[in-house]
């Protein structure tokens, strides 16, 4: 495995040149559920928020990878970002974009993981009281994490959705500003900046993979990536055990699932949001799910073949390319995004499919 890729060293400068480069455009989706679409002027403005905030994760190449899958592939390393995930980038825009007023009577979200430590380390960035409320069950790790980082944490319920409901009545209750971890505009035009760093570093690139839970980074990814180049094909990877997003683009709108065959965090979701679910229906070109048991043997793959530490929920792109999922040219010029690195130690424990 080596750093770099096609364009590399061209912006790292806190990614002005990215961004002065680009044209002001909207990309052309396909014909699919109405609702919000970003132009390029909106991710580069969002861009401007996040770069001087944020690592400028490098593009790795992976001969490995590529020869299993007989694509050419690069791995776009979110796990390198502050907090270990590219979850920091979506806060740090929402943030930039509230008033004064806002800002003052501070932010509150509900995660157990890596949006929590997103919140909490954009709030910090701008001097923001941050709470976070997480479920009573949470890990002590991931907790103690987010308190060190500066956020105040509330512990609440034993799901997500518990823990949620005391999120939302202490915004009504605190007059805090409430940041969904992956249904909000600014949020998602922040995840975008994934996509402009993207297009930069590897601007040969013919097909992103991305992995999802809620869709917001696939949302923001999809949409700058084609609003640069609209040749370019997405790819989203679910679990088979909570299909969402895939299950709500094949009925024309959300849905909520049933029942959760999926123990991966960050893809445990039962519904994806409005907005999400709108942008993938017309910017993503396919969604392909598998098991949980070969997500994990990606993770112990890329641990074995790449001497990478990848989190569960961000392993499914690289699943589905060792799994012949994804059905493309011999060679087509591939980007696995890497969301994150913040694998359980526990979990890790339990890897044990091979």
């Amino acid at each position: 495995m080596s750093g770099g890729g096609a364009g590399e060293g061209r912006a790292e400068a806190g990614g002005a040149e990215v961004v002065a480069a680009m044209a002001c455009s909207v990309a052309a989706p396909r014909p699919g559920i109405p609702g919000l679409t970003l132009t390029r002027a909106d991710f580069e403005a969002a861009y401007r928020n996040v770069a001087p905030h944020i690592c400028r994760t490098p593009m790795l190449t992976s001969r490995s990878l590529s020869e299993v899958s007989g694509l050419d592939v690069r791995l776009k390393a979110e796990l390198f970002q502050r907090g270990g995930s590219y979850k920091v980038r979506g806060p740090l825009n929402k943030i930039a974009r509230l008033t004064e007023a806002e800002r003052a009577r501070g932010v509150i979200c509900s995660s157990a993981g890596n949006h929590a430590q997103g919140v909490a380390i954009a709030a910090r960035h701008y001097g923001v009281q941050a709470v976070v409320v997480m479920a009573e069950n949470a890990t002590r790790s991931k907790v103690a994490a987010t308190e060190g980082y500066g956020a105040r944490v509330v512990l609440h319920g034993r799901i997500w959705d518990e823990a949620n409901e005391k999120a939302l009545e202490l915004v009504q209750k605190e007059g805090l500003t409430y940041i969904h971890p992956f249904d909000d505009p600014d949020l998602i035009a922040g995840q975008g900046s994934v996509g402009l760093e993207i297009m930069e570093q590897f601007p040969e690139v013919e097909m992103v993979v991305v992995p999802i839970g809620g869709g917001g980074l696939i949302s923001g990814i999809s949409m700058a990536v084609k609003s640069i180049d609209p040749g370019v094909r997405v790819v989203g990877v679910e679990s088979s055990g909570a299909p969402a997003m895939k299950r709500s683009v094949e009925a024309g709108g959300c849905i909520v699932l049933e029942e959760m065959g999926c123990i991966i965090d960050g893809l445990r979701v039962l519904r994806v949001g409005d907005n999400t679910c709108s942008i993938v229906s017309r910017f993503v070109d396919e969604i392909v799910t598998l098991p949980d048991e070969q997500i994990f043997d990606a993770v112990l793959w890329m641990m074995t073949r790449t001497k990478l530490v990848t989190e569960g929920a961000a392993a499914p792109p690289v699943g589905a390319l060792l799994q012949g999922l994804v059905d493309a040219p011999h060679g087509t010029k591939t980007v696995c995004v890497l969301s994150g690195g913040n694998l359980d130690v526990e979990q890790l424990r339990g890897l044990s499919w091979n």
